[in-house]
């Protein structure tokens, strides 16, 4: 009996145990940026947007899809994830990525993040976008002058003199402002991920030379929704992304 016991106990140590397998790592505050989509690579948008999610923690996405601006509800259970309906602004888009991106999102039903890379699943079993994760952007503390202001329908603004329009974002949430003939300031506060609100500019009342940007700035600098930084440059997008401005660093003085 003592034998047959033993032999019993080492029998059942050798059986593989049921295990319900674990949910994968919640997606709440964190930012992905595809790399491909349905099986082939997702190239960066103008500007060198990329597409890309982040997961608030309140049950709402935000990004882009390379091109317009998205956001929306998702849910999460256990490793179920769906997304509700997108709003998405309306810049017209040069290639393909958007859609298939929107697409990609419409038919996802579970995740899993393996090797540090978050795939989303629908009803084939097949990734229908592969995603890295997102570093947080650069910021953008510093002293910007401006390149030029380039609208949804292609219109491209330049300053005659870059010099005459910087824009320098102190820490602790000031700016200071030169608009071509006025000086003034105002207040920025953004998150890790490239949102950014902006007060109005207090600005100086002199009357600026015909051809001047001042009244176009000052209208839409409260418009200003998010940033970028890439190769150095600093692009600010309209809400809507109705406009990006770009911007570059200012020179150090000799």
């Amino acid at each position: 009996m003592a034998l047959t016991h033993a032999v019993l106990t080492l029998w059942l140590s050798l059986m593989p145990v049921s295990q319900t397998p674990k949910a994968p790592p919640t997606l709440k505050g964190t930012a992905w940026t595809a790399v491909e989509i349905y099986g082939t690579p997702a190239p960066a948008g103008p500007h060198k947007q990329e597409a890309y999610l982040f997961f608030d923690n309140a049950g709402r996405v935000s990004g882009s899809d390379s091109c317009n601006r998205l956001t929306g509800p998702y849910t999460l259970k256990g490793n179920g994830l769906s997304f509700g309906k997108m709003a998405v602004t309306t810049m017209a888009c040069i290639t393909d990525v958007p859609d298939r991106f929107l697409n990609a999102l419409k038919g996802t039903s579970h995740y899993d993040i393996i090797d540090g890379k978050l795939n989303l699943y629908g009803a084939t079993g097949k990734p229908l976008a592969v995603f890295t994760r997102r570093e947080p952007e650069a910021t953008l503390q510093g002293k910007w002058r401006l390149v030029k202001f380039q609208s949804m329908d292609d219109t491209t603004l330049t300053p005659s003199d870059r010099s005459n329009y910087t824009f320098e974002f102190a820490p602790g949430g000031k700016v200071q402002a030169q608009v071509d003939c006025n000086r003034g300031t105002g207040t920025w506060k953004s998150t890790p991920y490239g949102q950014l609100d902006l007060s109005p500019l207090a600005l100086t009342r002199m009357a600026c030379p015909p051809g001047s940007l001042h009244d176009h700035i000052a209208r839409q600098w409260p418009n200003i929704r998010s940033y970028l930084i890439r190769d150095g440059h600093l692009f600010l997008a309209l809400k809507m992304d109705s406009g990006i401005y770009e911007l570059e660093p200012v020179p150090a003085p000799k």
